[in-house]
């Protein structure tokens, strides 16, 4: 199955343990990817003008560093994987209560409220009413730094409450259902299974298999697994359809990441993305914490 791979994603996964990325390697792999020079170079413009990396050198010659913001950000994207990781073994429960976020926050800051709503919905949350979202999951410092950041905090309200009730409606479940599209989250989920499985089939017996041509397969997981990660709630196993599609989906791609992480060479220093996330599999018990 075919992926698409944007170019940004490209070069965030080809950051190395050193949050180092070799631009000749990056080139090369573009290509392999269809993607042309010059995409690659105004992409690199654009993260550099970011200030999500600093540029040493010019051309293939050159080394993109990430900067300490790119670096944290992978850090909490790793944070979350890792806690879908453990819900997938069975190691973070639902304890049944429900973390509300309100806000009323004036039209003058109308920004921060947009900002506000969208970080909401990137951590999960459904909409219960206006300026009412509801998780599954404890998010609350989450979103406390993200409203203080905004300078708006004075204006957010936090409720935990076990008793939820839309209409006549009770049932956890079914009110899980009516609140996220679980069937496009499951679709996604499916996708990225149908890419990893003969993606797996291959790094598994990784014969003719070149430097570039596994690093290809990283990336092309990486674009479709953060596709079918980033509007995933993570919601509790016990609030979700099973068997659930997400965790054969990841099972897999955390096989293939590993795979080819052994088959690295060691004076490499390795993607990071493997270090963020190769280790991680269902047989990983010894995770834990929350969201």
């Amino acid at each position: 199955m075919e992926v698409h791979v944007p170019t940004r994603l490209l070069v965030e996964a080809l950051v190395r343990t050193d949050l180092t990325v070799d631009a000749g390697e990056l080139y090369t792999i573009a290509n392999l990817l269809d993607m042309n020079d010059q995409q690659v170079r105004l992409c690199i413009k654009r993260l550099v003008a970011e200030e999500r990396f600093v540029q040493e050198g010019r051309g293939r010659k050159a080394i993109l560093r990430a900067t300490g913001s790119a670096g944290r950000a992978m850090g909490l994207d790793a944070e979350f994987v890792a806690h879908a990781f453990r819900q997938d073994a069975g190691l973070a429960p639902w304890d049944g209560s429900w973390h509300l976020v309100g806000f009323a926050v004036p039209e003058s800051a109308r920004p921060a409220r947009d900002a506000l709503r969208a970080t909401l919905t990137f951590l999960g949350g459904a909409a219960v009413h206006g300026g009412l979202y509801v998780s599954a999951n404890p998010w609350e410092t989450y979103v406390e730094e993200h409203a203080r950041h905004l300078g708006i905090l004075d204006h957010v309200t936090f409720l935990t409450t076990r008793d939820l009730r839309r209409g006549e409606e009770t049932d956890p479940v079914a009110l899980t259902g009516a609140m996220w599209p679980l069937a496009e989250i499951a679709e996604r989920y499916d996708r990225l299974a149908a890419v990893a499985q003969p993606r797996l089939a291959r790094v598994e017996d990784p014969a003719g298999l070149t430097t570039a041509q596994r690093l290809t397969i990283a990336v092309e997981l990486a674009a479709e697994f953060t596709r079918a990660m980033e509007p995933d709630p993570l919601l509790p196993p016990e609030l979700l359809p099973q068997p659930w599609p997400g965790t054969r989906a990841r099972t897999l791609t955390a096989r293939c990441w590993s795979s080819l992480q052994k088959q690295e060479k060691q004076d490499d220093g390795g993607l990071r993305l493997f270090t963020l996330y190769g280790g991680m599999s269902l047989l990983d018990r010894s995770r834990g914490g929350g969201l």
